[in-house]
């Protein structure tokens, strides 16, 4: 009609409010420190290629590689090759490499050579000249924490830290830095280590990678309390006996006695990964999914965590001997290449928890984690208390055991809920029988990587699976006690390997009339 205005076209495919629809990150390259190492060859760089050929990254992404090899932009585009050839989940897609190669460059030098820093930030605006990254750039910092403060210090000389410049909308360029763990050592160094990075990115800006948290299952937790009513009135102290978290690995620690020996179990993982499984599992219900109201719900759980005393007879801490592992005869710790013949780093962690609210009151939750155990597993056990009566007779029950619903995070990614059924026969017998969900057979389409969806999360600015400084902080203020207790005690139980952790492990649970599930 003359004179009506067109009103603006929209997508009817494409509405904000609907979540289905995958997000696509805007224009943006990542800078990676510390490229030549393991992590990116075998998880950073093979999960960009998989976004790239699930159509998840910008037409013009760029990846830039930073360290002291003599490299071409040719030479480390083979290098990503091989990597993406070997390590990627998605098939190899010519056409996909040949579009993503086309934005790989790299930056030779050393973390304190202002001169290589300089190159990285010339190198970064002919990008958003030629590719068109807009001045948005993530830097991931797959280093040593003790290399932190130099490159935070090189980002922020070099005027890469903070954009200055907007574009030609008026909107401003983001920069974004991703740390991976460790982070600290205990509360004073992880207070100070956040200081450190606020002082240049500040903490929105600050994504802190705990690849556990990337995982669909820890994820499911979310999906599994929240969008169903069957479990929520049992979710509480009224039904629940007490809470198992478990991660559990059967190699070995050869070769790692630089990262390893000194940092031991409970650091490397019950201060990050299970401390983060089990504010998932405790937490209330968000007022949505948020990132700043997800945050808000953990950081009340950590808050009201705190540890079973006395310690002695709540944790438990073991090094692995010799002994055999799947049909082969493996060494101790004290044997592995690298380790200090007379470390007291331990190889196995166990602690009990309490998290003081109304809903969790009296429950105690069991964390574990340790290498050379009987197989490897990540779980959470939800182990319900048993009926208060039972109208049948004791030889009827012998076999019964405690219904439980286990959320099976890694490798057989799923959930099994478990409980008592009449064995079929003239007899009234009752036993054990599990109800089992798999991923790999109720869905169709293959999970991806945990890395795949950090690293686009980090490019979207979406920090719902990232911890916090006060996620961070707590989680060592729970653990320090433990941490101070144990250096105290001398050196930790020796266990077999192929087992599952050291006498006293077993025992921990037991005084309370408890025993650890075998996964």
């Amino acid at each position: 009609m003359a004179g009506s205005k067109n009103p603006t076209w929209r997508n009817p495919l494409r509405d904000e409010r609907d979540k289905r629809v995958p997000r696509i990150a805007g224009p943006c390259s990542m800078v990676i420190f510390g490229v030549t190492g393991d992590l990116s060859r075998k998880k950073l760089m093979p999960a960009i290629y998989d976004l790239a050929n699930r159509g998840l990254l910008p037409p013009g992404f760029a990846l830039v590689g930073f360290a002291r090899r003599d490299y071409a932009d040719e030479d480390f585009a083979k290098v990503v090759l091989d990597s993406v050839k070997t390590h990627a989940r998605t098939p190899f897609r010519q056409e996909v490499w040949d579009h993503l190669a086309e934005g790989i460059r790299f930056v030779q030098g050393s973390f304190d050579d202002d001169a290589a820093f300089a190159s990285l930030a010339d190198t970064l605006a002919t990008l958003d000249k030629d590719r068109g990254t807009g001045g948005n750039h993530a830097f991931y910092l797959s280093i040593p924490p003790n290399m932190f403060p130099v490159v935070l210090n090189q980002l922020s000389e070099h005027g890469l830290a903070q954009p200055n410049n907007t574009d030609s909308a008026g909107r401003k360029p983001w920069r974004r830095v991703v740390i991976e763990k460790p982070f600290g050592h205990d509360l004073e160094s992880a207070q100070e280590l956040n200081a450190l990075v606020n002082g240049v990115f500040p903490e929105e800006t600050v994504f802190r990678i705990d690849h556990y948290l990337g995982k669909e299952t820890v994820q499911n937790i979310l999906a599994l309390r929240f969008a169903n009513q069957l479990y929520d009135p049992i979710w509480n102290a009224n039904y629940v006996d007490h809470v198992q978290i478990t991660m559990a690995e059967d190699i070995g620690l050869g070769g790692r006695a630089g990262y390893y020996d000194g940092i031991g179990a409970a650091r490397d993982v019950i201060q990050n990964h299970l401390l983060q499984l089990l504010a998932l599992t405790a937490m209330e219900e968000p007022i949505s999914f948020q990132p700043k109201q997800l945050q808000a719900e953990k950081i009340k759980v950590l808050s009201a965590t705190k540890l079973v005393e006395p310690l002695d007879e709540t944790t438990a801490r073991g090094q692995y001997a010799e002994g055999w592992q799947g049909g082969e005869h493996v060494v101790g710790l004290l044997d592995e290449e690298g380790f200090d013949p007379v470390s007291r780093t331990e190889t196995y962690a166990a602690i009990t928890l309490e998290v003081d609210t109304r809903r969790w009151a009296g429950v105690p939750f069991y964390l574990r984690t340790g290498k050379r155990l009987g197989r490897r597993v990540t779980e959470i056990a939800i182990m319900f208390k048993r009926a208060p009566h039972l109208p049948f007779d004791q030889t009827m029950t012998e076999d019964l055991g405690q219904n439980a619903l286990v959320i099976r995070v890694q490798p057989d990614e799923g959930i099994t809920t478990r409980f008592g059924s009449k064995v079929p026969g003239s007899s009234m017998e009752v036993r054990d029988v599990n109800m089992d969900f798999s991923y790999g057979e109720a869905f169709t389409e293959s999970s991806p990587e945990a890395y795949e969806r950090l690293i686009l999360d980090v490019l979207l600015g979406v920090p719902s699976l990232f911890p916090v400084n006060a996620e961070v902080e707590l989680s060592w203020g729970i653990l320090d006690p433990v941490l101070e207790h144990w250096a105290e005690q001398g050196r930790p139980e020796s266990y077999e390997a192929g087992t599952w952790g050291p006498a006293s492990a077993d025992e921990m649970l037991a005084r309370t009339g408890r025993e650890w599930r075998r996964p």
